[in-house]
Formats: C-alpha cells, sequence, structure tokens
C-alpha cells in the first residue's frame, strides 16, 4: 500500500487534497447558512379613536294637513302643482258655489240675478303640495279632500334601528346624515317611535336634520352615529394583526433584536378598518412590531429588516 501511494506523484496528492477540503468547505458552509424572511416594522401609537356605525334612514313629513272643500260646487280653478312649495295664506284653489252655477245661466237675461260665488281656499300652513286629488271642473261637496300639503319644518329622518343595537342610540345626540352624491348634513335623535317592526325587529328614531334645506319624502339617506370613543388609546396599523382560522386568537410578531421576531399574544379593543386597539399587553414606545412579512411565521423566526 506504501509502495502504491508512494508511486503517485506528489503534486497529484496535494491537488486532490485541496479539492476535498474545498467540497467540504463549501458544504458546512451551506449547512450553517439560515435563511431569514425580510420584514418591515411600526410601533406602537397613542391616538383618539373613534368607532362608528352607519344605520338606514328615510325621510318623512310628521305632520300633513288635508286641505277641503269649503264649500258644495265646481272647482272654477286650481292655482298649485304637486310639489310645489306654498307659503301660508297662499291661494290654492277657486270654487264656485253651486248657487253661482245654477244663476250663472239666467245672468245674461236678468242683471239683477248677477252674483260670482267664487270662494278662495287658502293655505293654513307652510309646506309642500304631496297630493291633489280634483282638477279644474270637479264637481265636490263641502268637506271634500282637494289635496294634501305636507309641512316642510316636520319632514325627519326615520332611523331604522335594529333592537340589539338600542343601547347606543342616545337621544339629543348630534349625527351625519349621508345623503347621495357625497353630501353630508347634521342632524339630532330627538325621539323613538313605541312600534317594533315584526319581521325586521328594527324600531325607528326621529332624526331631526339641521338644514333649512326643502329635502323630498321618502329619500333614502345613512345616519352614521357614535358607537364608542377614546380620547386615548394605543393603536397598532391593521396588518400587523395576525389570528387563527376560527378569528379566536390574536397575536403580533415582536422584534426582540435585529434578527429574532417572537409571537406575542394581544387582546384587541376598537377595530377600524385601517387600525386596531391594543388593550393588552402594554407596548412601549420603543417596541418594534412587524407590519409586513409577518405572516406564516413561526415564534423566534429569522428576519432581516428591510428599509421603509
Amino acid at each position: 500500500m506504501i509502495k502504491t501511494i508512494l508511486s503517485v506523484p506528489l503534486f497529484l496528492v496535494v491537488g486532490w487534497l485541496a479539492i476535498t477540503g474545498c467540497a467540504t468547505q463549501t458544504q458546512t458552509s451551506e449547512e450553517t447558512i439560515e435563511p431569514k424572511t425580510p420584514i418591515t416594522i411600526t410601533g406602537i401609537s397613542v391616538e383618539p379613536i373613534v368607532e362608528t356605525m352607519e344605520l338606514n334612514a328615510i325621510s318623512s313629513f310628521l305632520r300633513k294637513s288635508t286641505i277641503k272643500a269649503t264649500t258644495t260646487g265646481l272647482i272654477e280653478s286650481v292655482e298649485i302643482n304637486l310639489g310645489d312649495y306654498v307659503e301660508k295664506g297662499n291661494l290654492l284653489f277657486i270654487l264656485k258655489t253651486k248657487e253661482a252655477s245654477a244663476l250663472e245661466k239666467n245672468q245674461i237675461t236678468d242683471s239683477s240675478l248677477f252674483f260670482k260665488g267664487l270662494i278662495k281656499i287658502k293655505a293654513s300652513k307652510t309646506g309642500v303640495i304631496s297630493n291633489i286629488v280634483h282638477q279644474k271642473g270637479d264637481y265636490v261637496q263641502e268637506g271634500d279632500e282637494l289635496a294634501m300639503l305636507s309641512e316642510q319644518n316636520s319632514l325627519v329622518f326615520l332611523l331604522e334601528v335594529p333592537f340589539e343595537l338600542d343601547p347606543y342610540i342616545k337621544k339629543n345626540i348630534s349625527c351625519n346624515i349621508l345623503l347621495t352624491g357625497n353630501r353630508t348634513i347634521t342632524g339630532t335623535i330627538s325621539s323613538n317611535l313605541p312600534v317594533m317592526d315584526m319581521q325586521s325587529q328594527t324600531e325607528n328614531f326621529i332624526v331631526k336634520p339641521s338644514t333649512s334645506e326643502k329635502l323630498p319624502e321618502n329619500l333614502i339617506a345613512k345616519i352614521k352615529i357614535i358607537k364608542t370613543s377614546k380620547s386615548k388609546a394605543f393603536i397598532l396599523p391593521k396588518p400587523a394583526i395576525l389570528a387563527n382560522e376560527t378569528q379566536t386568537e390574536f397575536w403580533v410578531m415582536q422584534l426582540i433584536n435585529d434578527s429574532i421576531a417572537i409571537k406575542v399574544p394581544i387582546k384587541k379593543g376598537i377595530e377600524l378598518s385601517d387600525k386596531v386597539e391594543i388593550l393588552q399587553p402594554v407596548f412601549g414606545s420603543s417596541d418594534r412590531i412587524l407590519l409586513t412579512g409577518n405572516y406564516g411565521l413561526s415564534d423566534t423566526a429569522k428576519v432581516t429588516i428591510q428599509q421603509q
């Protein structure tokens, strides 16, 4: 055996040893390198937080006045149109009494029978004409309905509130009324109606709009109401929060140094679309929480910080 080795040229032996050593060193290096997940980080912030809810509402006139004929006769003229806004005292209808209609045929032959017999019907309230029952030439009797006037200052929004949300609705509090076209007006919740819808189990609250704008009836809107508010809360961005499949456990990944992240269970508070209140534990301003790259990481995961 010694003879065989000695018979091999020395430079071949040295080359073989060098190649073997490099391969071993490369294999050892590859085995010791551990992959690190690239991440970005965030921190806790202390700020006010407000949780709101939006509920459906529809406009309605609470008070409507029936305009009635004050005598029996023919409608001589109609001075209004459907949807007109009228002030108190505006002329609405002119009636000709049945006596005047009967004598009208004889007025040409006997001037002593001249008698107009015109009765003017005027608005007793300020509002909007929401219905017209009779037109010119119709014969009406005393007390017949001629039109319906919806009092403008009685316009409210009827807020539909599911019974389980009733504790969050407080009387005499302000709210925002969201109209179509991204229009917003303020309002005040004044009272609730003592009737529950049997099918949907919702009750109606009256919201008075704080505007002089003439809004129509049956206008659909959303009412934004403050559900919970805090002047000082510990907040994290929503992407920093992780959860199990059943959404029963929540946690964040916190850096303990520049390369290791650990799993920290948390208890959530108010949750909005972009941020979450953290009730427990109490994080400090210097604590670093994973913002991206945190999904699927195990406890004590190897990470590397990327510049944001």
